[in-house]
């Protein structure tokens, strides 16, 4: 890809006020040197977005977006670098900056691509509304959509003339055959329209052109019901929504959007009036699809038909995005009766008993959870011993490591009340007994009771595991040997711990060893530790993973504590220097 010149974006920037460019698409009031607003990137209530005209930026502190005039049109209008470049070139009065020949020329072949795609559009729209044609509006109306959604979204009727030829006195053949309209018939030397005999649905992308269709066929049952266009130069079916080009507007008053199977389900809810509603047009929801969907809406809720194979389609996506997910991003699912489409429920129950009926969605690990159990037979331990470990490999693909150990945890403590509890006897002086399953009410009992910040309760965890189980983690405590513990006495006791299991001593000569030093602080740590799951002395392997696991959440809770306090240092003074460091650290959270 091409490069702009330093000069020539140095020149838009002088030209343009970064207040001048977001002002248009936030509210901004006057603070002092800089402009406050709510975040164009997260529904909230109050502002947490500013900008700065003297340094050329703005921050948002309630998500961590930070960016020049180019980065923000690039992030709020999904607008790729050289189209923000061209927008904003246009709106600083400056000539449009021309490439070589081979850019202008891919640029030209896209302009044709769109006007081809726009005339024909265009020419079917009319066509539906031809009388010859009565019995495809007829269809539609009877499908109750109004004559102003029919128009809104562009839809049409190709009959069986063909206007392949009237697109030959405007365009050449190639470029027409590029649009994926049209396919060639050998034996007759013809093209042939591909939507012959179909309504089409025009696809847009976000800025609003027709990029590609999709046809729905009447009066054939021999013909497959809907067809897309063919993937083309400018149309790739993994990276486009329908609808999403209007319902991204919505994202101002809600964080939820509607994802459905069809085009009909996306018309039908939209008449009756909920507009954050869009589809993946048939194909498997994508990774591209569900970051593209995030960009405007944290909460996308997946409502796919209620028959086996809609829900089946459901959990393939549910397992191949739950790696995606994060503690801003999440998705739901909710579970239509058998053989009803949104288009029936909307119909039956109307906009308020249809909004009424999502209220019951299902977060995606719960809706895995579900599907999962039942297909097992709980009292089989070797079904269930399966069904662990599919559990245990889902999480371990989430990319957050704090979501994943929480997730991984809800699913076990889950997973505990299917066999019976068992407990551990540990040293007879220490404590007749313990269970460290420990529930979310003895949690709370203990952060009321104790002054314990979230890091000393991660540092007890850690030190529980190097007290008792010394020799399972002999191998892994070169990551917790390079970790200063918040509190000095906790430091003390991990340095001394490190040298014993270093020594190879076992473990109940560690555990008598860490008593004799600090029987106070051992109590302690058997107290408060945050363990959840019940631990078999024999399962090294488990108690490694937890090892590892809360090794790196209090490495990321350290750098998060570290980001705050950066992110109050940009409040009072938005200094790069502070901005630079602030990404250092979130960049080595997204690493771990």
């Amino acid at each position: 890809m091409m490069k702009y010149p330093k000069e020539y974006l140095d020149e838009i920037r002088l030209r343009l006020k970064v207040s001048q460019v977001v002002g248009k698409y936030v509210q901004l009031k006057k603070r002092g040197k800089e402009f406050i607003g709510l975040s164009p990137f997260k529904n909230e209530k109050t502002p947490s977005f500013t900008v700065n005209d003297e340094k050329g930026f703005y921050h948002c502190f309630s998500t961590g977006e930070h960016g020049n005039i180019f980065d923000f049109l690039m992030k709020t209008r999904s607008l790729k670098f050289g189209e923000a470049v061209k927008t904003l070139a246009s709106e600083a009065g400056m000539q449009i900056y021309r490439f070589t020949k081979f850019d202008k020329d891919k640029e030209e072949k896209y302009n044709k691509y769109k006007k081809i795609i726009s005339d024909y559009c265009n020419y079917f729209q009319n066509q539906l509304f031809d009388k010859k044609n009565s019995f495809a509006l007829n269809y539609l109306r009877e499908r109750k959509l109004s004559d102003e959604i029919i128009k809104k979204f562009k839809l049409g009727y190709v009959p069986s003339n063909n206007f392949f030829d009237e697109l030959k006195k405007n365009y050449s053949i190639e470029d027409i055959k590029s649009t994926g309209l049209y396919f060639y018939v050998e034996k007759n030397q013809n093209y042939i329209d591909r939507f012959k005999n179909r309504i089409i649905f025009p696809i847009s992308n976000l800025s609003g052109d027709v990029i590609a269709f999709g046809g729905r066929i009447i009066n054939n049952d021999k013909l497959a019901k809907y067809i897309n266009s063919p993937e083309t130069e400018f149309y790739k079916k993994g990276k486009q929504i329908f609808n999403l080009n209007m319902a991204k507007d919505e994202r101002v008053s809600t964080k939820e959007v509607i994802i459905v199977e069809g085009y009909m389900d996306v018309l039908s809810l939209y008449s009756k009036g909920i507009k954050n509603v869009i589809s993946n047009s048939g194909t498997a929801l994508t990774e591209s699809q569900i970051n593209l969907i995030w960009k405007f809406f944290s909460d996308p809720i997946i409502c796919l038909d209620g028959d086996q194979s809609g829900q089946q389609a459901a959990l393939r996506i549910a397992e191949r995005l739950f790696a995606l997910l994060s503690e801003e991003n999440r998705i739901f699912f909710t579970i239509l009766e058998n053989g009803k489409d949104p288009d029936d429920i909307i119909k039956e129950k109307g906009k308020e008993g249809f909004l009424k009926f999502l209220e019951n969605k299902t977060v995606i690990q719960s809706f895995i959870w579900e599907s999962y159990l039942n297909k097992i037979n709980t009292s089989d331990p070797y079904e269930v011993a399966k069904f662990e470990k599919q559990i245990r490999r889902l999480c371990s693909s989430i990319l957050d490591g704090t979501l994943k150990k929480y997730i991984l945890e809800d699913f076990l403590n889950k997973i505990n009340k299917l066999t019976p509890n068992v407990n551990f006897k540990i040293n007879p002086g220490l404590s007749k007994r313990a269970n460290f399953k420990v529930l979310n009410e003895t949690k709370k009992i203990h952060l009321q009771k104790k002054d314990f910040t979230r890091e000393n309760l991660i540092e007890f965890s850690i030190l529980f595991i190097m007290i008792f189980y010394g020799g399972a983690v002999n191998n892994d405590i070169e990551k917790v040997s390079n970790i200063t513990f918040e509190k000095p006495e906790n430091e003390k006791l991990k340095s001394i711990l490190i040298n014993l299991i270093k020594q190879n001593k076992s473990d109940k000569e560690i555990e008598n060893e860490a008593i004799k030093v600090n029987p106070k602080l051992v109590n302690s740590v058997l107290e408060n530790s945050n363990l959840k799951i019940i631990v078999n002395k024999k399962n090294y392997e488990q108690i490694k993973e937890l090892f590892e696991d809360f090794t790196n959440d209090l490495i990321e809770t350290k750098n998060k504590k570290k980001i705050e306090s950066l992110e109050k240092k940009l409040i009072n003074n938005m200094e790069e220097q502070a901005f630079s460091e602030l990404l250092k650290l979130k960049s080595q959270i997204n690493r771990e």
